[in-house]
């Protein structure tokens, strides 16, 4: 395909990813949003593919993808052309609960072109303590409303239910409705934007333009791989406190480079703890993924083709992928760095 096409359509793509934060940004209520800027906006294919991605917060990107196969694997309906869906549980979207993602089809002329999706902080969603972070917390329910995929919105109009419910359970309800609501704004210009690309060039050529876009990331990713030394190499920290217990706690990896490829193991990590610091599996590859694209080139486009050269192995039930109910709301803070 004609390189200058694709990078015109790559370009159109990612642009649209960042006005989708300018959006969220100029209309949200918090400052946390407005002007601490904890928000990121994404853009997936039809197959949720990550193919674009504004320069947001790191953590919330690295976890896109996991969030929405996760949405779209859990949810029992087909999401239609309006629709739109809000979650937070930590276990599927891959941060902490005050992290909310909304997830909403992109539909033309009844074909699903793909999916837009943004993950905003807010600063409360119930709890026992005031910004849904308690640093004692020993169980994900002390943490903060734990919202399951569901529709916030449906064929275009704000599910008032949903809605409710959740204001019920948090402190600021104002805030809160006020920046649910700039998700829904930021969703609706990704939808328009992704259209708009659509038809100036034709679906068959963006979804090629796609495949063109995620292979040219996977070369450019394995030739930086394979120009770092083959070899194992091994690395141990430790956090000084579980949160609710003063005692450390391991942090192990082995990274194996085998020409173009890399791997990542997490054997030897302590299991979870009764305290706030796990993080959940979105966290760790969150950590792996920004970590890998600053020791080959940052440059590189970021999308789901530099994810390709990648395997990654973390115990189920250690810190680094916990299992229900542990708590993770530190883990999104500071396990993450």
């Amino acid at each position: 395909m004609d390189p200058v096409t694709v990078e015109v359509i790559r370009g159109g793509l990612v642009y649209a990813a960042e006005e989708m934060g300018i959006v969220l940004r100029k209309t949200a209520y918090s400052h946390n949003i407005k002007e601490r800027m904890d928000h990121s906006c994404a853009i997936f294919d039809s197959k949720g593919r990550l193919i674009a991605q504004a320069e947001h917060i790191p953590v919330h990107l690295g976890s896109m993808s996991i969030a929405l196969k996760n949405c779209l694997k859990e949810i029992d309906f087909t999401l239609e052309e309006g629709d739109m869906v809000v979650f937070n549980d930590p276990y599927l979207s891959g941060t902490h609960l005050p992290d909310i993602t909304l997830v909403a089809p992109a539909y033309e002329k009844e074909k699903l072109l793909g999916y837009v999706v943004n993950k905003a902080h807010h600063s409360d969603v119930g709890g026992k303590a005031p910004g849904s972070l308690p640093g004692d917390a020993s169980e994900i329910y002390q943490e903060g409303l734990i919202i399951p995929p569901v529709r916030l919105v449906r064929k275009g109009d704000i599910v008032k239910d949903v809605l409710k419910l959740i204001l019920s359970n948090v402190r600021t309800q104002k805030i809160r409705m006020g920046d649910l609501k700039a998700q829904v704004a930021a969703n609706l210009l990704g939808i328009r934007r992704l259209r708009e690309i659509a038809q100036k060039f034709g679906i068959g050529v963006v979804n090629e333009a796609i495949d063109d876009i995620l292979d040219y990331s996977e070369r450019r990713i394995r030739k930086k791989i394979s120009e770092i030394r083959e070899g194992s190499y091994e690395a141990e920290d430790y956090l000084e406190s579980t949160g609710t217990e003063d005692k450390p706690v391991r942090l192990k990896v082995r990274v194996q480079v085998k020409g173009d490829e890399i791997s990542f193991d997490y054997s030897g990590t302590d299991p979870q703890v009764n305290g706030p610091v796990n993080a959940v599996l979105g966290v760790t590859l969150a950590g792996i993924y920004y970590v890998l694209m600053c020791i080959t080139d940052p440059t590189i486009p970021m999308n789901e083709g530099c994810f390709r050269p990648v395997s990654v192995n973390v115990p189920r039930g250690c810190v680094l992928n916990p299992v229900r109910p542990a708590p993770v709301g530190g883990g999104n803070v500071e396990t993450s760095q």
